[in-house]
């Protein structure tokens, strides 16, 4: 009777250890209400078509210079930014296994040998000298101990922690994998903008060069007319100063191209060489029409967005698995195999048999600051997650609202630009035919050559502008990665 009453005892007391370990404080509910309430349309004046959507169309189909193409098919098998980026992915990946490989037993074999001496005057040192093996064997002092066997242990999985630790470094592995596609998508972007940029350089050197041989005849009419004492030595020195600064201007642009064109050789992963492109063809160059979607597609085709979303849903297992390391784990641990006191005895079946199973079921009591102060970490960082998530979102939202804004106003600028050009070009032709008739001053020729070629040089940055924005937008909206 009293032998029940101490059972009934250690086994109330062992349920009240597990009923008070289990007691885990609750994660902060978090509501995403920047993706409830994203708006229906970029421009609220205007209705988007969501089957007509940019941002899906392949990188090979959107670009059609064939230059451009190789560039970024160098690019995306060269770039260093890239290649460290797939090597995260694979870290990552690894992670998968490793958390994977915790729902499964440990089984390891091994072998050993020991020599362990008893004091005689204790209980085993007693009772192994009054003991013998054999008939007229008693137990050898010291003794020996040999054994060979399997050893395994196993948590399971009773909370499923192991299994939302697993699924939370899924979670991760796939938000790598976004992330490398915000990469490419990044690149293609770099690599594009930067090879406008350069043949809008090229076009720049050629009206500089054209404007420098204008100021060579302007300068040769003025010492003409210098003679003929139709005009001045001060003439003479403008003119002299106008062309000194127009080739100096000159090299300034040799300069920038041989730094733009090493900037895509880095993007490349290559040494610095001659960049492959036509710049004939530049500010003919038609941008293509981008269409935008809704919003709400932004979801599934920014990689970004997407990249994000996985890491909140792998912070959000990361404090159910925090969570749970309040609840007791329940371990077996098992070994197999076997042992005796010499060599030889191993053999002997089944004497030299040894075998152990134990189940332990434990969870902590006292001084639980650690598993705390993991779970608030995992609490905090599962709500910087959706903040990170939130600003994602409403990040893309906006570029593509202000690069939407951009493409009308730019081409809006561009014709404007073009207007220009072509009437200062008018007033340069009327200039010089009143100056070579000394019916005009020396100054309003300057002036004029100077207006027309600001001009020009900004028309070409405007046609840059255009073809880049295009780029940009097509990148705001998810694409370049596929």
């Amino acid at each position: 009777m009293g032998n029940l009453k101490t059972k009934n005892i250690i086994t109330a007391i062992a349920l009240s250890l597990v009923l008070a370990s289990c007691k885990a404080p609750m994660a902060t509910v978090i509501k995403d209400e920047v993706k409830e309430n994203i708006p229906q349309n970029f421009n609220q004046e205007e209705q988007q078509d969501a089957n007509n959507n940019s941002g899906t169309t392949p990188w090979r189909q959107f670009f059609t210079d064939p230059n451009l193409v190789s560039l970024i098919e160098i690019a995306l098998k060269n770039n260093q930014e890239l290649l460290i980026t797939l090597q995260e992915i694979e870290i990552a990946k690894s992670g998968v296994l490793a958390k994977k490989g915790r729902l499964s037993p440990t089984v390891s074999a091994g072998i050993g040998a020991g020599l362990k001496k008893a004091g005689r005057y204790t209980s085993e040192g007693a009772g192994d000298a009054s003991t013998e093996m054999e008939a007229g064997k008693p137990i050898p002092d010291p003794l020996g101990n040999f054994e060979a066997g399997l050893n395994a242990s196993w948590e399971i999985d009773i909370w499923k922690k192991l299994r939302n630790e697993k699924e939370s470094a899924v979670a991760h592995y796939l938000s790598t994998v976004e992330g490398k596609n915000f990469v490419l998508s990044n690149l293609i972007e770099e690599v594009a903008d930067d090879y406008y940029e350069l043949l809008a350089l090229d076009n720049q050197l050629d009206i500089i060069q054209q404007y420098i041989k204008l100021q060579q005849k302007a300068l040769e009419i003025s010492k003409i007319q210098k003679e003929a004492a139709a005009a001045t030595e001060l003439a003479v020195k403008k003119f002299e100063a106008e062309l000194a600064k127009s080739k100096a201007s000159e090299y300034t642009i040799r300069q920038q191209i041989t730094e733009k064109e090493n900037e895509i050789n880095a993007l490349l992963g290559r040494y610095p060489q001659p960049i492959v492109r036509a710049k004939e063809n530049f500010m003919s160059t038609i941008p293509q029409t981008v269409y935008t979607g809704i919003p709400s597609q932004l979801l599934a085709n920014r990689p970004d967005i997407k990249q994000a979303e996985l890491e909140l849903k792998a912070s959000k297992l990361d404090v159910e698995a925090a969570r749970k390391e309040f609840y007791p784990s329940l371990e077996i641990s098992a070994t197999l195999g076997l042992e005796a006191f010499k060599p030889s005895y191993l053999v002997k079946m089944p004497e030299s048999i040894a075998y152990n199973l134990a189940g332990e079921l434990a969870g902590p009591l006292i001084n639980k600051s650690a598993i705390k102060a993991n779970f608030q970490t995992a609490d905090a960082k599962q709500i910087q997650a959706l903040y990170e998530y939130d600003k994602t979102i409403l990040h893309a939202y906006l570029d593509v609202a202000n690069l939407m804004s951009k493409v009308k106003n730019i081409d809006q600028y561009y014709q404007l630009k073009s207007q220009e050009t072509k009437a200062l070009d008018q007033s340069i032709d009327i200039a010089n035919q009143l100056f070579r008739n000394s019916r005009a001053d020396y100054l309003e020729v300057l002036l004029n050559q100077r207006d027309a070629l600001d001009a020009k040089l900004e028309l070409i940055e405007a046609k840059q502008k255009q073809l880049s924005t295009v780029v940009d937008i097509y990148k705001s909206l998810g694409g370049g990665w596929k």
